[in-house]
């Protein structure tokens, strides 16, 4: 078993990798440039391009799913697998998070901040969608921990 020191450790360079791949996914000169932009103008640009109904973004992935153009797997399932560490990591590393409600209210806010940031930001695009898919991983990756306590409680009692 890991030392929670290092699963804390762990849990950090996870969340500071999320950050990069989600938010900060643009080399720094661009975001700069983003930065710089900030008025309130980017908000209503990022409202407009907004995705609020949810399912659109998936339907829109699974009809174009053989377009070479759109990589509609990666973005689906890279929606969902980004997310399946927060999901095993939390409940590992603080003993509240073992309840699924408390561990999946927690994500989804934390979700539900990235989300909000990219609307506000410009450095992405606010997507119902994703809210979705990640706390679909969340819940696998809880799924996984659940999994993991009762095999290690099986093996104990051998």
């Amino acid at each position: 078993m890991i030392n929670k020191k290092y699963m804390r450790i762990l849990f950090i360079l996870y969340l500071l990798i999320l950050m990069k791949v989600i938010i900060f996914k643009f080399p720094f000169a661009e975001l700069l440039q983003i930065a710089d932009s900030w008025k309130k103008e980017v908000f209503w640009e990022g409202l407009s391009r907004a995705n609020f109904e949810l399912f659109r973004t998936i339907k829109l992935y699974v009809r174009h799913w053989n377009n070479k153009g759109i990589n509609s797997f990666g973005n689906l399932v890279g929606n969902i697998i980004a997310f399946i560490p927060l999901g095993y990591l939390m409940p590992r590393l603080h003993k509240i998070f073992e309840n699924v409600f408390l561990c999946m209210a927690t994500a989804l806010l934390f979700i539900l901040g990235i989300e909000l940031f990219q609307l506000f930001s410009a450095f992405g695009i606010f997507d119902v969608d994703d809210i979705l898919l990640n706390g679909l991983g969340t819940f696998i990756g809880y799924l996984c921990f659940v999994l993991m306590k009762f095999l290690a409680k099986e093996k104990g009692k051998d």
